[in-house]
């Protein structure tokens, strides 16, 4: 890929609220490079969909800029959606009409027809494995079926850039991963452009080449997931104490374990303590040394290399399992408002 190319997705400090002071986005950075798979991951609530809205033109920025496609999204919408595929977080096939029949709809909007259109579906119903079911109403496929065809549906046109907005929302694990592999084989195959926005951090982990994680209406941290990852060396020591500390009991303990031998940083959220060591499993009994003569209980500790929860919590500054309640408690003020 030459350096030289513009980027397929470039968004600038975008700012949106919503009515009641809700703010969705607080200066949103995204840079998307073509031909790579990029990753939006955060929370719900975070304001992930909020982008993807306005970079499908479904929706305008009180203010911040940005192109898709090489197009402005504000003054050329319409080549915008020209040159996207869009798979929503909710399916957009017509449940009475058949799989075939909402592929041929979907190819006509675009302009295609005749014998070029049908060999199009015929090729999607296949890749996607729907062909025994393309005479079936849709209202009658499984969960995964449908996803399946709503991605079928974001490509009949061979966009330049398909957005996937939580593409795998609902399904059971079987179809997430079906869905996982789909995904891979499009942008190694096609060698599409992909922004994929996913809350769940195995997806990031394992199908985006390059992520942003979102947190608030802004992306706080941006790189490859090994590469964010590896900036937490050593190991990743999880404490879960059987009573939350006070800010006091923190700021002693922060010390007290930072300044054992080979621990580079504390962190607390609520009853749990994780702490980043070179080595987890010798550091542990001096850690749990420290805890006991500081009378705090451990109800359980874990040792793991470092996940992707780890680096969230390190930028975010809180577990990403917190930040998932938070986001769905806001979600229901803000009226569904992502």
């Amino acid at each position: 890929m030459s350096s030289t190319r513009a980027p397929a997705v470039e968004a600038r400090q975008l700012i949106k609220t919503y009515p009641g002071d809700v703010t969705a986005l607080s200066g949103m950075d995204v840079t998307v490079e073509t031909g790579t798979v990029f990753g939006l991951l955060g929370p719900n609530g975070a304001g992930k969909s909020t982008t993807v809205k306005i970079l499908t033109t479904l929706a305008r920025p009180d203010s911040g800029t940005a192109t898709v496609a090489g197009h402005d999204v504000l003054r050329h919408p319409d080549r915008v959606r020209r040159a996207i595929g869009v798979v929503a977080q909710n399916s957009g096939a017509d449940p009475v009409a058949t799989g075939r029949e909402n592929l041929q709809l979907q190819g006509r909007l675009y302009g295609l027809k005749g014998a070029g259109l049908n060999r199009r579906v015929d090729e999607l119903l296949d890749r996607f494995k729907l062909a025994d079911a393309a005479r079936r109403p849709v209202k009658g496929y499984s969960g995964g079926m449908r996803r399946r065809l709503d991605v079928a549906l974001g490509l009949v046109h061979r966009p330049e850039v398909l957005f996937l907005d939580e593409p795998t929302t609902g399904l059971d694990p079987e179809a997430r991963t079906a869905m996982w592999d789909e995904i891979a084989r499009l942008a190694g195959d096609e060698g599409l452009t992909i922004l994929l926005t996913t809350h769940y951090l195995e997806e990031a982990d394992r199908l985006a080449e390059r992520i942003a994680i979102v947190d608030r209406g802004r992306v706080v941290v941006e790189g490859t997931p090994d590469a964010l990852k590896g900036e937490l060396r050593g190991d990743a020591v999880h404490v879960e104490l059987r009573e939350a500390l006070g800010d006091a009991g923190r700021t002693l303990l922060n010390g007290a374990l930072t300044g054992l031998p080979g621990v580079h940083e504390a962190l607390f959220d609520g009853r749990r303590v994780s702490v980043r060591a070179d080595d987890g499993a010798a550091a542990m009994p001096a850690l749990l040394g420290v805890l006991e003569r500081a009378g705090v209980g451990v109800a359980a500790a874990t040792v793991a290399r470092p996940s992707l929860d780890d680096v969230y919590l390190r930028y975010a500054g809180r577990r990403y399992a917190e930040a998932e309640a938070e986001g769905a408690e806001n979600l229901v003020l803000a009226g569904g408002v992502r």
